[in-house]
């Protein structure tokens, strides 16, 4: 007959961590969550809705086409009191305001350091350029108005050779801020009207 002192003896621990495992698996298998030995593949079934097919990557693309450009030709001072053609690229259809920005913008630097540049200030504004009968009315508003003497000259020179290279324009009035203006000629008269034959002294 067994002699105990009244008190219960401890399970060894290796007992002990044997009824842990046991109890953790017969409570995992009452709560209805499969017990398996490694990772297994779910059934497409199992799957949450929208995890098979990810939706695709939104990106932000432009339907916007590249603008199209045409080449114009500007007309810069050259050495010795001549104009000269240089190429710039505007927008299609190349209208008269954008060439005559362009003139504005003045010589590049490559052109600058072969000799090249430009009477006209760089704040000059072009307001408006229309044309009507082959005569092309340009307003032009910024500093262009201050322009006394030789560089007047030069300057309406460079804008009249400039819009008369656009097919159909002969000859350019100018206006200051809306205002009809008389514009002096290569000879030093005042016309209202000016075209190259004016210039022709100053020609390329």
């Amino acid at each position: 007959m067994a002699v105990t002192d009244g008190r219960r003896r401890a399970a060894p621990t290796g007992w002990r961590r044997t009824l842990a495992v046991a109890a953790l698996a017969t409570t995992a298998a009452g709560c209805g969550v499969p017990l398996d030995n490694g990772p297994t593949a779910l059934p497409r079934r199992g799957v949450p809705f929208g995890l098979l097919t990810p939706g695709t990557p939104t990106t932000s693309t432009s339907s916007q086409p590249p603008p199209v450009a045409v080449s114009v030709q500007v007309f810069l001072l050259a050495p010795g009191g001549h104009v000269a053609a240089v190429s710039r690229d505007v927008p299609v259809p190349a209208p008269l305001a954008a060439v005559l920005g362009a003139l504005v913008d003045g010589p590049t630097n490559t052109e600058a350091a072969a000799g090249l540049s430009t009477a006209i200030p760089a704040q000059t504004q072009v307001i408006s350029a229309t044309v009507t009968g082959g005569t092309a009315t340009v307003d032009l508003g910024g500093t262009f108005g201050q322009l006394v003497g030789p560089a007047q000259i030069d300057a309406v020179a460079q804008i009249v050779f400039t819009a008369t290279a656009l097919p159909g324009v002969t000859g350019v009035a100018f206006e200051l801020s809306g205002q009809p203006v008389d514009v002096p000629t290569a000879s030093g008269a005042d016309v209202s009207t000016a075209d190259r034959a004016q210039f022709a002294s100053m020609a390329p």
